[in-house]
C-alpha cells in the first residue's frame, strides 16, 4: 500500500490535519514544558507556527478548490512554446 501525501493537487486530508496538530503541539509544548532548555523551547515555538500554518493554508486551498501541487503549469508552458515557434517562422 502506497501512502499518498498529495491527493488531487493538494495535500491529503490526513496530512493536513497532522500538520495542524503537529504544529500546535510544537507551539504549546514549547510554551508549557518548563524542563526544556530555552533555545529548544524557542525553536519549537518558532517552527510550530509555520508548520500549523501550512496545514491551515492547505485546508483553505482545498475548501476553495485550488490545486497548488498540480502539474497544470506544464500545459500552460507548453502552449506558450507552441505559439513562440509559430511566430518565429
Amino acid at each position: 500500500m502506497k501512502i499518498k501525501f498529495i491527493d488531487d493537487g493538494n495535500i491529503a486530508g490526513w496530512a493536513r490535519l497532522s500538520l495542524i496538530g503537529l504544529g500546535l503541539a510544537m507551539f504549546f509544548g514549547g510554551l508549557a514544558i518548563e524542563s526544556l532548555p530555552k533555545y529548544v523551547a524557542l525553536v519549537l515555538i518558532v517552527l510550530g507556527i509555520p508548520v500549523s500554518a501550512i496545514g491551515g493554508y492547505a485546508s483553505r486551498a482545498k475548501a476553495l478548490g485550488l490545486k497548488p501541487f498540480d502539474n497544470s503549469y506544464r500545459k500552460a508552458r507548453d502552449s506558450y512554446k507552441a505559439k513562440d515557434d509559430e511566430e518565429k517562422k
